[in-house]
């Protein structure tokens, strides 16, 4: 290519550009006159009637701003009120400032009544929106929900409000809505297909959330896992255990074990076990067991603690000493069982009351008429 050919190339290229600037702001090519000060005039022309429509939008739109603070005061409606509509005055302010930017700078009349079409129908959708979030809110709240279904149900209104809004947009602006619509759905089902586990998990986790079988806060457990619900979201539930570490479950599998949750109820009954010797008095040792549990500030006074017979062993009597604990207590329950185990030893010593250990007796006679008697301690003593 000769450089006459190149330059050629680049004066079209230029003339061109002038051409789409000229015609952008109202220029006519009948005129033939495409020189740069005729550019800049229609520039300077447009960008004056555009400043002036854009102070005359701006003007309307505090003069209501400042109506609707007068009204609110002088009525005293609420501020939410206030709100909504200042709102409302922002949007129609701004989509107002756009079509009149877009008329004054060559958009052709079908581009803009789209355009306010399609504001007015995006208006629409947010205000439905709006009123939707409320209603859920009124709704779960008269049934007394919590605050994830809540928020699971505002989401899918907003996914399936965004997705219609979007529909109605484009259709607007004359795309074909069944061609996307049918692309998408093909390219959902090839997503949903790859992401299977992900599907279990969100369905899952629908499912406790309006089961409700446990909250944030509860404590429960899982298989050899147990903790503090601290967030139950769609895809997995965390629990924090006893040593401030965060376990993640899948939703899934929350659905498909078996869980226990301790703190369903008002309060939850423990046990601890304990030996006394085989001739100590049972009543004095329940006595005293009792009377250290009233004094412990973790076990509730009523239900009252109990402590009963399990079984009569080869080396002495079993105990087995239940309390109740109020939900709170129940993340603390190894420390309160090792606390009271102390304390009920404590109290038996106090008591006079032996705790055996495992032991041999062996008799022996010699010529009938004397015996003696020999005693093998085990060297493990268990309590």
């Amino acid at each position: 290519m000769t450089t006459p050919k190149i330059a050629e190339f680049f004066e079209r290229i230029l003339k061109e550009l002038y051409q789409n600037i000229y015609q952008l702001f109202g220029g006519s090519l009948d005129d033939q006159k495409l020189t740069l000060a005729h550019i800049g005039l229609s520039i300077l022309s447009s960008g004056i009637k555009i400043i002036i429509l854009l102070l005359l939008v701006g003007f309307i739109y505090w003069f209501l701003v400042y109506t609707v603070k007068t009204v609110r005061k002088l009525f005293g409606l609420p501020y939410r009120y206030a709100r909504i509509a200042r709102a409302t005055l922002r949007y129609l302010w701004f989509m107002t400032s756009l079509l009149a930017v877009m008329s004054q700078i060559g958009i052709t009349d079908n581009t803009v009544t789209a355009t306010a079409k399609a504001a007015t129908w995006a208006g629409f959708y947010y205000v439905l929106w709006a009123l939707s979030g409320q209603m859920v809110s009124s709704v779960l709240k008269h049934y007394d929900l919590n605050a994830s279904i809540e928020q699971l149900l505002k989401n899918l209104l907003l996914v399936i409000i965004l997705a219609l809004a979007f529909a109605t947009v484009m259709a607007k602006f004359g795309f074909d809505i069944f061609s996307i619509v049918a692309g998408l759905g093909i390219a959902g089902l090839a997503v949903g297909w790859a992401s299977q586990s992900t599907l279990a998990n969100f369905i899952a986790g629908i499912v406790i959330l309006v089961e409700q079988s446990f909250q944030v806060g509860d404590w429960i457990r899982l298989g050899e896992k147990e903790g503090r619900v601290v967030k139950i979201s769609l895809r997995a539930t965390q629990i924090l255990d006893r040593d401030n570490i965060i376990i993640i479950i899948p939703n899934s599998t929350v659905a498909s074990s078996e869980v226990v949750n301790l703190t369903s109820k008002k309060m939850i009954r423990f046990d601890v076990k304990t030996r006394i010797g085989l001739h100590a008095d049972i009543t004095a040792a329940r006595s005293a067991i009792i009377k250290t549990l009233q004094k412990d500030e973790v076990v509730l006074k009523h239900p009252a603690p109990l402590a009963t017979v399990a079984d009569i062993g080869e080396s002495g009597v079993h105990l087995i000493v239940r309390f109740w604990v109020a939900p709170l207590s129940v993340a603390r329950i190894p420390i309160i069982k090792e606390n009271i185990n102390e304390k009920i030893k404590r109290a038996l010593d106090e008591a006079g009351i032996e705790v055996p250990f495992p032991y041999m007796r062996l008799i022996m006679t010699e010529d009938g008429d004397q015996a003696q008697r020999f005693k093998f301690e085990d060297d493990e003593q268990k309590i």
